[in-house]
């Protein structure tokens, strides 16, 4: 009996690993970005979760009975759902930090047509979102995620959820990517405000200047000038802050 309880965990141990490296790679950055297709992703996160298989401790905790499994699949899948969509929420900054350059940029402004106004600054926020991924693989970190995905074993056991310290960790994930979003973010607001300060002044000295028309490409070339220097530093910002919360999933 104890032959065939250790075979029956050794069949189905691959299963339970891919329910949670599966569905997490299914939202991880880097590894489960929409432009990979479909079939690559899943391919890949097979190959990882028979990889893991022999280093997690499923295959002595796989019930006997299919109702113990099915709640042990979907503990594991609730589990990798979140490790995603919090790493997910993470390289979210970036866009997010990169629609706000957008905006202040006047790359989206009120009088071009909404989706005219929308490209602008969605094209800017892709381009930093697709630098942080290519930073991910360029500095090593797709390895510590990796890693990461297998010390979840040892941080959340098999079989195991406390929904209260999920709901926690997430709410201080959103508000960890939100106030680096703005942070990183930051030198193009006081420039902003330090361009529309000018061209306030320079209105009022002027009165018949056409302030927007003067103002729409000072901002521009503001930020052009701007982002060469501060481009680097967003991207570090975003990566050290995805190092910390891989080393233990909690801020």
């Amino acid at each position: 009996m104890e032959i065939e309880a250790f075979l029956t965990g050794l069949a189905v141990s691959p299963l339970v690993v891919f329910a949670r490296i599966g569905t997490a790679m299914i939202f991880l950055p880097g590894f489960g970005e929409t432009y990979v297709p479909m079939r690559f992703r899943l391919l890949l996160a097979l190959m990882v979760s028979l990889v893991m298989t022999p280093a997690t401790p499923v295959v002595d905790l796989v019930p006997r009975g299919l109702d113990g499994l099915v709640a042990l699949l979907a503990l594991e899948v609730v589990i990798g759902l979140w490790i995603g969509l919090m790493a997910r929420t993470l390289i979210a900054m970036l866009h997010f930090a990169g629609y706000q350059v957008g905006v202040v940029s006047n790359l989206s402004n009120a009088t071009a047509p909404d989706a005219a106004a929308f490209q602008g600054a969605t094209v800017l926020a892709s381009a930093l979102l697709l630098g942080g991924v290519a930073l991910l693989f360029a500095t090593n970190l797709h390895h510590q995620i990796l890693v990461a995905l297998l010390d979840s074993y040892a941080i959340f056991p098999p079989g195991q959820i406390i929904p209260e310290d999920l709901a926690l960790q997430a709410v201080k994930v959103a508000g960890a990517s939100l106030r680096m979003g703005l942070s990183i973010s930051a030198p193009f607001f006081v420039m902003a405000i330090l361009a529309n300060l000018a061209m306030g002044l320079a209105n009022r000295m002027m009165p018949n200047l056409a302030v927007f028309f003067v103002a729409a490409p000072v901002l521009i070339a503001g930020v052009l000038l701007l982002l060469p220097i501060a481009v680097p530093e967003m991207l570090l910002g975003f990566h050290h802050l995805m190092a910390e919360w891989l080393s233990a999933f909690v801020f």
